[in-house]
C-alpha cells in the first residue's frame, strides 16, 4: 500500500454515518420547501478560474439528478474513497455532467475528484477515470452559515444563479463545456458551486 497507494474506502465514523442517515430522512418536497422559503438577500462572492486538461476519478449512479438520490443509489462510501486519493488536484466534488459525458443508463449527477493527467494508480472497482478538457469556471460562494441550515444556504446561491447574468462581465453560460460542480457544504466557508462559462 505504501508503494502504490491506491484509492481505498476510509473508515466512516459512527457520527458521520448517523448524520448521513439523518439527511436521507429529508424528502425532496421538504428540501424544495426549505430552498423556496429563503427570502433574505445575502452576499455571494464570485470569481472566475481556469481549469487545465485533467483526469477525473468518478463513480456514477443510474438516475440521480442531485445529491440525495445519488446517495441512495451509490451509497455513502464514495466520498471517503475520493478523499483517500492523495494525488487529487482539489477536494472531491459533486458534479452535474454535460450530456456528452453521460453514457446511456447512467446519472447526470456523480461524485468525483480531479487528478493530474499522468495519474496512473489502480482504479477502484465501480469507478472510472475520464479526461476533462480545459475550461473556464465561474465560482459562486455564499456567506458562512450554521451547518443545520445548509438547505437555506444552497437555496441562497441557487436563487442568485437564477438571475445572475454573466454577460455583464464578458462571459456566457457554457453548460456543455464542463461539469457544473458543488463542494461539500461546510458552514464555516459557505456553500460553493461552480458553473462553466465562455468568453463572449
Amino acid at each position: 500500500y505504501k508503494r502504490i497507494t491506491p484509492a481505498i474506502r476510509l473508515f466512516l465514523p459512527v457520527k458521520a454515518y448517523q448524520s448521513y442517515r439523518a439527511l436521507q430522512q429529508i424528502n425532496d418536497n421538504n428540501f424544495k420547501e426549505e430552498l423556496m422559503s429563503n427570502t433574505n438577500s445575502k452576499t455571494i462572492f464570485v470569481q472566475v478560474i481556469e481549469r487545465p486538461t485533467r483526469k477525473c476519478l468518478l463513480t456514477r449512479a443510474k438516475t440521480a439528478h442531485k445529491y440525495f438520490k445519488y446517495s441512495e443509489e451509490a451509497g455513502c462510501d464514495v466520498w471517503n474513497v475520493l478523499l483517500s486519493v492523495k494525488e487529487a488536484l482539489y477536494e472531491p466534488v459533486g458534479m452535474w455532467l454535460p450530456k456528452n459525458l453521460i453514457p446511456a443508463g447512467t446519472s447526470e449527477y456523480v461524485q468525483g475528484v480531479e487528478l493530474p493527467l499522468n495519474y496512473d494508480k489502480p482504479i477502484p472497482a465501480g469507478y472510472e477515470l475520464i479526461t476533462l478538457p480545459p475550461c473556464t469556471m465561474m465560482v459562486f460562494q455564499g456567506e458562512p452559515y450554521d451547518d443545520e441550515k445548509f438547505c437555506e444556504a444552497i437555496g441562497e446561491v441557487w436563487d442568485h444563479l437564477e438571475t445572475f447574468k454573466p454577460e455583464l462581465y464578458g462571459y456566457k453560460w457554457a453548460p456543455e463545456a464542463a461539469p457544473r460542480f458543488q463542494l461539500a457544504p461546510i458552514g464555516s466557508r459557505g456553500y460553493i458551486e461552480a458553473r462553466p462559462v465562455e468568453k463572449v
